[in-house]
C-alpha cells in the first residue's frame, strides 16, 4: 500500500471516527445503538434533539471545512503562492461584508445571502490579486495587501454590525463561527454550493497543474492561462463564500489544509484536491467538537481553535519560505 492510499484511509478513518463521536458526546448523551435506532425510528426524544441541533451543526462543519479547503488549494494555484487562504488575503472577509449589508439594507434578501457573498468575495479576491501583480506575484506583498483588504472589509462590516441593535443581531447570524444553532435550511445551503464547488473543482485539475508551471511553459502546452486563472478563481471563490455565509469566517483552514495535503500525498491536484476535502472537513469537526465539549457547559469557537493552530503555521512558512509557489 502506497503512502497516498495510507492517507486517504488514515483519514477518511478519523473523520469517521470524530463524525460519530461528536454525535455522541455533549449535554445529551446516547449510545450508538440509541442513535441509529432513534434516526430510523423517530421514538426516541434524546435522539430528536440531536438530529435537530446536533447533527446539523456537525454536516455544517464538515462542508465549511471542505470548501474552505478546496478553496485554499485552488487560490494556491492560481497565486502559485502556498501562503494564499481564503481568510488572509481577505475572500472571506468581503463575503461576510456583503451578507451583512445585504441583511442590513434589504432585510427580506436573507436567503440570498450566498449569492451576495460570492460577489463580495469575488470583489476582495479582484482586489488582492490586482494590487499584488507587479511583474509577476510576490507572496510578501501578497500577504500584506491580503491583510489590508481583509481588515478593511472586516472594519466596513463592524461598523455596519454597531449602527443598530436588530442589525448587530443579524450580523451575528452570518458572522459567527460557533456553528450553534445552525438550521437543517442552512445545510442544504451549504451542501447544495459547496458540493457543485468541489465537483467543479474536479474538473480543472489539470489547469491547476499547469498553473504551476511559468505563464510561457504552460501557453506553449496550449493553456489559455488567463481564462483558466478565471474560471479557478470563480470556483474558488464560490467555496469560500458560502463556507463565510453558512459557518462563518475561519482563517488559516485552506493554509493549513493544503500544505499538510501535498506533505502526504504530493502535488497533483488530482489527488490533493479530494485529499485536502477530506483533511479540511476533518479539521474544522475536530476543532468544533473540542470547542463545545472542551469546557462544557460553555464553548470554545472553532474559529478560535483555528487561529492558535495557524497562526504559528503561518509564521513557520514565512520564515520557511518566500518563493513563489511553483519556481
Amino acid at each position: 500500500m502506497n503512502r497516498k492510499m495510507l492517507s486517504f484511509i488514515v483519514v477518511i478513518l478519523l473523520l469517521a471516527i470524530v463524525f460519530v463521536q461528536s454525535a455522541l458526546t455533549g449535554s445529551i448523551q446516547v449510545t450508538p445503538i440509541e442513535l441509529i435506532h432513534g434516526l430510523l425510528t423517530g421514538t426516541n426524544e434524546d435522539v430528536a434533539i440531536i438530529k435537530d441541533l446536533r447533527i446539523p451543526r456537525i454536516l455544517i462543519a464538515v462542508f465549511a471545512g471542505a470548501a474552505l479547503s478546496v478553496a485554499g488549494v485552488l487560490l494556491q494555484a492560481v497565486m502559485r503562492n502556498p501562503l494564499a487562504d481564503p481568510g488572509i488575503i481577505g475572500v472571506s472577509a468581503g463575503a461576510s461584508f456583503m451578507s451583512v449589508l445585504i441583511i442590513a439594507l434589504i432585510p427580506t434578501f436573507f436567503f440570498f445571502v450566498p449569492l451576495f457573498a460570492f460577489i463580495g468575495g469575488a470583489l476582495a479576491f479582484f482586489l488582492v490579486y490586482s494590487l499584488s501583480w507587479k511583474s509577476g506575484l510576490n507572496p510578501l506583498r501578497m500577504i500584506l495587501i491580503g491583510i489590508a483588504v481583509n481588515a478593511l472589509f472586516t472594519g466596513l462590516g463592524q461598523a455596519i454590525g454597531f449602527s443598530g441593535s436588530g442589525i448587530t443581531q443579524s450580523m451575528s447570524q452570518v458572522t459567527t463561527s460557533t456553528l450553534s444553532m445552525k438550521k437543517w435550511s442552512d445545510v442544504e445551503v451549504i451542501a447544495l454550493y459547496g458540493t457543485i464547488g468541489i465537483l467543479l473543482s474536479f474538473f480543472v485539475y489539470k489547469w491547476c497543474n499547469y498553473l504551476s508551471l511559468e505563464d510561457r511553459t504552460a501557453k506553449s502546452l496550449g493553456v489559455n492561462v488567463n481564462l483558466a486563472r478565471f474560471v479557478i478563481s470563480l470556483i474558488a471563490v464560490l467555496l469560500a463564500s458560502v463556507a463565510t455565509a453558512i459557518a462563518g469566517m475561519f482563517a488559516f483552514v485552506g493554509l493549513l489544509v493544503p500544505h499538510i495535503g501535498r506533505t502526504l500525498v504530493g502535488n497533483d491536484h488530482k489527488v490533493l484536491i479530494p485529499f485536502s476535502a477530506l483533511a479540511g472537513a476533518l479539521l474544522i469537526l475536530l476543532a468544533d467538537t473540542l470547542g463545545r465539549t472542551f469546557i462544557a457547559p460553555n464553548e470554545i469557537p472553532a474559529s478560535i481553535i483555528m487561529a492558535v493552530i495557524g497562526g504559528p503555521f503561518l509564521i513557520f512558512l514565512l520564515r520557511k519560505s518566500d518563493r513563489i509557489y511553483g519556481h
